[in-house]
């Protein structure tokens, strides 16, 4: 029998792990747009495989979420992987529009059985070793600065390799003629992205080892997945920090889609060129994407310096609602001092969403137990995703220039209003059971409170 990891230990494997996934993950981010272009799809076209990307993953995210409480982190973070590479070369190499359908829908599948096993097998690991009380914080952010840093070299890379390729000699005209328009330079950073994917799922299965778990049939799956949803659901319905937590991530959820939706036109109508204006939003997400590591990093300071997590959630909720009113004041504007202004917005937005996020985890954490933690989070990432959505489609219909801009400022600051009064100090027992584990008796809670 091998020997159980310390805190240490699974603090590596996890910021490893989130490095890998989401490094295949940014590459995709700046090419994906402009090669469904080139493949001749409309721009009509091109929403509804994002939605079709969109809709499976929140269809898929509570009962994935439910899966991996009953089956295990590591299968289900396997199974991710597995999905995503064959959605980068579907998605890669396809042409026919049944094709990069079938592919941004196993991306979407892919999504979803990644957002929380890799996390719930951290804190698995840091409670069992160090009791209910160990120290989450630490690695929680380390693995969001990890994430963030993934995502800046896969963003910036996958921006800069098509456009390498266009500008060197000829090589992207070459590869693309001698694959009879099979791959294409902006197909390149998908196809990258396959073996990193690989990479990844091997070391999911050879490095995060955890408890073995009562033999599972494909008939107790059935019925335990159900059971530990309506757990997470009740949970959050009852318990008004997790009530909270999940609100926050709704409005996350609509200070992204905005972002995300407005940027790239925005920077290519600064620089005059979609080539161009490529180029410069992949820069620019790359900062981004920093900004968020650096203020994942802080995030454990920020609770000890603001007196506890609640307090660190709403100092960084408020510096991204400030970032998205300083790219709205500027919105109107191309000149220097308002471009300025409106970098420096941006960088906020996400410097205070990557500050807030380390601590709503640890808060949440410390409201759940092992059997349904992948669960809470699943209900965390839908209430992301469905507020994402909903926004963009609000967006869609506003007036072009600060009014798009000023709503999702708006909806980030009703996030922030949230954690302006402090919540009760006692815990709640967490009730998010699964029939496959043993549920925490009355009196004998696993929360603890949050550091300060």
């Amino acid at each position: 029998m091998t020997e159980p990891l310390d805190t240490r230990a699974a603090r590596r494997r996890y910021v490893t792990a989130c490095a890998l996934f989401w490094l295949a993950a940014g590459l995709t981010i700046a090419p994906l747009i402009l090669l469904f272009t080139e493949r001749g799809l409309s721009l009509a076209a091109i929403a509804g495989l994002f939605a079709a990307h969109s809709f499976t993953a929140a269809g898929l995210e509570l009962p994935t979420g439910g899966l991996s409480d009953v089956l295990g982190r590591r299968t289900v973070l396997a199974a991710a992987g597995l999905l995503n590479l064959a959605a980068l070369i579907l998605v890669g190499l396809g042409a026919a529009s049944w094709v990069l359908t079938c592919g941004m829908v196993l991306m979407g599948a892919g999504r979803a059985l990644s957002s929380g096993p890799a996390e719930a097998w951290y804190v698995d690991i840091a409670q069992a070793h160090s009791g209910p009380g160990a120290d989450l914080h630490t690695g929680l952010a380390r693995g969001k600065t990890a994430t963030s840093a993934a995502l800046a070299t896969g963003t910036l890379l996958g921006g800069a390799v098509p456009w390498l390729l266009t500008t060197g000699p000829q090589m992207g005209r070459w590869l693309t003629e001698a694959t009879s328009g099979l791959v294409v330079p902006l197909s390149i950073p998908l196809l990258l992205a396959a073996p990193i994917e690989i990479v990844f799922v091997l070391y999911v299965l050879t490095a995060l080892r955890e408890q073995p778990r009562p033999a599972a049939t494909v008939r107790g799956v059935l019925r335990g997945i159900p059971a530990t949803i309506a757990g997470g659901l009740r949970l959050g319905a009852r318990d008004g920090l997790v009530r909270r937590v999940l609100l926050s991530a709704g409005a996350a959820g609509g200070t992204l889609a905005a972002v995300e939706l407005l940027s790239p036109g925005r920077v290519a109508a600064l620089t005059g060129a979609s080539e161009s204006g490529a180029v410069v939003f992949a820069s620019l997400a790359c900062a981004g994407f920093l900004c968020s590591g650096l203020g994942s990093h802080l995030a454990p300071f920020t609770a000890r310096l603001t007196g506890g997590g609640e307090r660190a959630v709403l100092a960084g909720l408020a510096t991204s609602a400030c970032g998205l009113l300083l790219l709205g004041v500027t919105a109107a504007s191309t000149a220097a001092p308002a471009t300025i202004l409106a970098v420096t917005g941006y960088a906020l937005v996400y410097l205070g969403r990557g500050c807030a996020g380390p601590s709503e985890n640890d808060l949440l954490h410390r409201r759940v137990t092992r059997a349904g933690r992948a669960t809470a989070l699943s209900v965390q990432s839908l209430a992301l995703q469905l507020a994402g959505a909903l926004t963009g489609l609000l967006i869609g219909v506003l007036p072009p220039g600060p009014v798009p801009w000023l709503f999702a400022g708006a909806v980030s600051a009703t996030g922030a209003l949230l954690w302006s009064h402090r919540g009760a100090s006692s815990p709640a027992t967490a009730t998010v059971t699964s029939p496959h584990t043993t549920t925490v008796p009355p009196g004998q809670s696993t929360d603890a409170p949050s550091p300060t």
